[in-house]
């Protein structure tokens, strides 16, 4: 009896065996291949910037994908940014490489991109050199399109997104500069803070300059430009997004008045100049960040912390205008709402019957009165978003009616 029993246990613990292995090759052949993740990458190149370099692949990404450089802002890194900016989303979903470049805080303490220092932002050196070669490892390594490469930034990295379109307009289609400044805005530490706020006024032909002495000689296409800027903004004056406007408006050839308007989500006004070129989103309300719209919506992402501030979902709306959804654009959520400074009509193109009004008057009198708006201490105009100069009663300006609501400097 007692063999019998030996004989019994010695079966089915055999058998128990033979089954927990073929359950485990039963797991290995279904496993699922590892998920992408934000990988990090060295060898790169000579990296004259000390930059860190991560990459994110969505799984079978195809090759002659399109690729978009992620810059974070102070304080903040890499993996927090490609966390709760969304691209990841937008990656996965439309099939598109991210590259996202880390600053060392040997560099800067605080971890900024060097935007103000003129060995960082000048073409074939420093940061800038160091994240054209992250880019042209992505060409060669991942099979990146060269036609194809977008750079989008946050504040330091914002105006450093800013450099990155005017030193390599050859590498970049486009870029996104979120609440930052225009490219050579400040070239030292001590007059980075007067550009941050109250910011520097420039002609549109000056702030031009600037970017086409970035590659003397480029005659070639000229990266499209989307600006982001939140309305209570205090920490980057409000004022550098239309200092940013005027300066890609002026090296793209088009007009700082806008061919039209509309209304997004979240009090979000959009003015756009030329064939939809430049684009400028003012956040009403908004404070210093990258909007963001946590949720589960076609055109929602992200996720609300420090800096990412739960209006809009910036990085949608960027991805379309980049042409990274295959070209097909759906039409944007609107508002039933309108933003106080913007105006309602549809279009911003003066009416050819309209009779000119002209106003002469201080800047205070032209804000009491309706015909303009101040913001960071400057004065705009109503509809066409001139800057007429400084919020006071010295400063007087010509102002003349083309449309309901819509105000040119001059008459």
């Amino acid at each position: 009896m007692e063999a019998l029993v030996r004989r019994t246990r010695t079966r089915l613990a055999g058998a128990l065996a033979g089954l927990v292995l073929a359950a485990t090759a039963l797991a290995a052949v279904a496993a699922p291949a590892q998920a992408a993740s934000l990988t990090m990458v060295t060898g790169f190149g000579s990296n004259p910037g000390n930059l860190a370099m991560y990459a994110y692949r969505p799984d079978n990404l195809p090759s002659g994908a399109p690729a978009v450089v992620l810059l974070h802002g102070c304080a903040q890194n890499a993996s927090g940014y490609f966390t709760n900016s969304g691209w990841q989303k937008y990656a996965d979903q439309w099939r598109f490489a991210l590259i996202v470049p880390e600053q060392r805080s040997t560099n800067n303490s605080s971890s900024c991109f060097n935007w103000f220092e003129t060995g960082d932002t000048t073409r074939g050196q420093g940061e800038a050199l160091s994240i054209k070669q992250m880019v042209d490892h992505a060409r060669s390594s991942y099979g990146i399109a060269a036609n194809r490469v977008y750079v989008s930034g946050l504040s330091a990295g914002g105006a450093m997104s800013a450099t990155m379109l005017a030193v390599y307009p050859d590498v970049f289609a486009g870029g996104s500069v979120i609440a930052g400044m225009p490219h050579r805005c400040a070239t030292s530490m001590v007059n980075a803070f007067s550009c941050m706020s109250p910011g520097v006024d420039k002609t549109p032909a000056q702030w031009g300059d600037l970017v086409r002495s970035a590659h003397p000689g480029y005659s070639g296409a000229r990266p499209k430009v989307a600006i982001w800027h939140g309305t209570s903004d205090y920490t980057v004056a409000t004022a550098n997004a239309t200092e940013s406007r005027d300066q890609w408006t002026n090296v793209l050839g088009v007009s700082q008045t806008p061919t039209g308007t509309r209304q997004l989500p979240a009090g979000t006004s959009v003015e756009v100049y030329g064939n939809d070129l430049v684009r400028v989103h003012r956040v009403s309300g908004m404070g210093h960040g990258t909007p963001v719209d946590p949720g589960s919506g076609a055109d929602q992402c992200g996720t609300a912390a420090a800096y990412f501030l739960d209006t809009i979902c910036s990085t949608y709306h960027d991805a379309v205008f980049f042409g990274l959804n295959g070209g097909v654009t759906p039409s944007p959520t609107p508002t039933t709402s309108p933003s106080p400074t913007a105006s309602p009509s549809p279009t911003l193109s003066p009416s050819p019957t309209a009779s000119p009004t002209c106003v002469t008057a201080s800047n205070y009198a032209h804000v009491s009165a309706g015909r303009a708006y101040h913001s960071g201490g400057y004065a705009y105009a109503n509809g066409s978003q001139q800057r007429m100069g400084l919020y006071n009663t010295f400063h007087t300006t010509t102002l003349r009616q083309t449309a309901p609501n819509h105000w040119t400097i001059g008459c």
